[in-house]
Order: structure tokens, then sequence, then C-alpha cells
């Protein structure tokens, strides 16, 4: 058995429904896993009725945040998915999304793409739209051969099309976690390429963080288990997946979590008020 507790669905921009990723997670034989949609919780109690006694589903979310030049992501674990100021300040940040997306659109069409927002609308669905729902326009145009050259030729931080997106301080989206019951959790630190600006992040209160990731590397996994021992913080890991459709094609379940990522987070719950269902 193992656990996958960093998955996207067609909430925020995977490609598979909360439902699709139960099922998948269920027939690999997977003990738990966490929906952590890109500031959205709607797919939790989805997950959560689709999985019944199967599988325990733990209630997530990733919210993006700078520090300085870097790009730290926290997870939010255990929250309450009712709790009003997160479900507000989630809201706005969504509504960001849009603006940013319109505003690709609008440089991709400056540059000669021609390209409407309603095919970008189109493919985020229910989600909360973003830079691979653009891509998948772009592929979709036969602009690009990938979503991944569409990232390197004209969405990637600085491309030509590229618009900066609204983001919070990691200071405000681990106090907001942490008022809606939660636990926040540094995802994949590997990918901020600054361990200065996460162990930063460390003093303000984040408690626990995803040493077990898909970009991780085996040494990279080392270190930051060692400085999760060293801070005394919880250790989680997940696939990070988007299902196969995404820019980078992981299935769930495909890093080798340890059940105990999972077992320490609902002893955690357990012991300081967190939400092991998403009404709480």
């Amino acid at each position: 058995m193992a656990v996958d507790l960093h998955i996207h669905s067609t909430i925020s921009d995977g490609t598979r429904t909360p439902e699709e990723i139960v099922a998948t997670a269920t027939q690999r034989g997977l003990y738990a896993i966490s929906i952590t949609d890109h500031d959205d919780v709607a797919g939790v109690a989805r997950a959560q009725r689709a999985a019944a006694d199967e599988l325990l589903v733990l209630p997530g979310v990733e919210v993006s945040t700078d520090l300085h030049d870097a790009e730290v992501h926290i997870l939010g674990y255990l929250i309450d998915c009712q709790n009003e100021p997160l479900l507000a300040k989630l809201a706005q940040v969504r509504a960001r999304r849009v603006w940013r997306a319109r505003e690709m659109v609008k440089r991709l069409n400056s540059l000669g793409v021609s390209l409407d927002y309603a095919q970008v609308e189109q493919i985020a669905g229910e989600g909360s739209v973003g830079r691979p729902h653009v891509a998948r326009a772009l592929f979709d145009q036969g602009v690009v051969g990938s979503q991944a050259e569409a990232f390197r030729r004209f969405l990637h931080k600085g491309g030509p099309a590229y618009a900066p997106r609204y983001k919070l301080s990691p200071a405000e989206a681990i106090a907001l976690i942490r008022q809606a019951s939660g636990v926040a959790v540094v995802a994949h630190p590997g990918l901020c390429r600054d361990d200065e600006a996460v162990e930063e992040v460390l003093q303000l209160g984040i408690s626990g963080l995803e040493a077990y990731h898909t970009s991780h590397t085996d040494l990279q996994t080392e270190k930051y288990l060692r400085m999760a021992d060293e801070y005394g913080l919880l250790v989680t890991g997940g696939s990070d997946s988007h299902g196969p459709g995404g820019p980078i094609p992981v299935g769930v379940g495909s890093v080798d979590v340890p059940d105990a990522a999972a077992d320490a987070l609902v002893i955690w719950a357990k012991n300081n008020g967190g939400h092991i269902t998403a009404i709480g």
C-alpha cells in the first residue's frame, strides 16, 4: 500500500475528475490520497463521496506564493472546506486567474497567434483557468506540437505571452490555512531552486515539508527528509499528478510515499482540530 497526497483534478488544472482519480487510486490499491487543487476545495467532497469506505481522502488545497524572487507553493491539509474566509480568499485568487488568462490571450494575439479566450474557457471547463489551459488551447490550434512547447515558446516566466499572476505571500497563505484549522506544508521544495527561501518560509509557522515528489531526485528527497527532521516537521509527498493530459503526464500513485505520511496527518488532525472530512 502507498499514499499520494498531491493530486490535481479538473476542478483546477488536472485532466481527470475527482471521481476518476478516486477510481484510479482504488484500482492501484492506494491507502490514502489528497486532492490538492490550485486555489479551490470543491473537489474534496466529491472525491470523499466517491471513495466511501474504500479509500481515505484527506482535504487539501495548493496555494502559490512569492518570496523575493522565488515561487513557493504551500499545501494546506485537513482544512475546514466550509471556512468562509478561506473560500472568499480562494475565490478572489481564482478571479485574478481569469484576468491573467485573458491577458495572455491578448499578448498571444499581439504576436500574431489566432486564439480566442472562449477556447481557453471551454478547455478549463469547471476548473480554475490557468496557464495549462492556454497551453492546451495552443496545442489544439496546432500552434505548438506539445503543451511543453507552449510553455517553452510563449508562457514561461518572462516569455512573450507571460502575464504576472496575483499571489499571496507565504505568511498570508500559512495564516489562511491555519485559521481554517489546517496544517501548512511547503510543496516540492526542490522546484523552488532556492533553499534559503525554503528555510525562510519554514520560520513562518510551516508544519510540514513535501520531501517525496515527482521532481525530486533521491538525493533531494534525502536532503528534505533531513531538513524536516531538523525542524521537527511533518513529512508529506505525492505525484503532483495532473492526469494523462497534463503538461507532465504523471500517474496517481507513481511516487513511493510511505503510509506513515498520511497517518501522521490523521494524528495531527485528532490532536489539533484538523478536518478529516470536507464538511466540518
